[in-house]
């Protein structure tokens, strides 16, 4: 039980890492698009369209923000690495098919005994049954020879 409660900390720990990862990338994207200075990167296809200096960082600014977002993310995805790594190895197949048959024959056995027990009771239920009869029987037998006991006493 233990275990599994361990092993649920590290799924929710790497949910949570993962979230957090998201969350570097979404930013990252949201900082480049807006961030960024329009510049031509082919000669054939020209900038159309220009930014005011005050909506983009400057090229050193923007280069030393680009490799932190950068070592942020590397920083974030070998946590999730090392989460992923440390969660245990999947059941082999065989295993799980070998649990799966233990659990159908363990099913099977319950039943087996829940019919026993049926079985048991009911003849329990009998068995209660005849006892009160006999035990009624030898009570009037009893009442009986005592009143004739009285009788030849008398």
């Amino acid at each position: 039980m233990h275990q599994e409660l361990t092993h649920m900390d590290r799924i929710t720990q790497l949910q949570d890492e993962i979230q957090q990862l998201l969350t570097i990338m979404s930013n990252s994207i949201a900082y480049l698009t807006t961030r960024a200075n329009f510049l031509q990167v082919s000669t054939l296809v020209p900038v159309t369209k220009s930014r005011n200096p005050e909506k983009y960082d400057p090229e050193d600014v923007f280069e030393a923000n680009k490799k932190e977002l950068v070592t942020d993310l590397m920083a974030k995805a070998k946590q999730v690495e090392y989460l992923i790594q440390s969660l245990p190895q999947p059941e082999e197949e065989e295993e799980q098919v070998r649990g799966a048959a233990m659990s159908l024959f363990l099913t099977h056995r319950l039943q087996q005994l829940e019919e026993e027990m049926t079985v048991a009771n009911t003849e329990y239920i009998a068995a209660l049954k005849r006892t009160k009869n006999l035990h009624a029987q030898v009570a009037d037998l009893l009442r009986t020879m005592l009143s004739e006991h009285d009788i030849d006493a008398g």
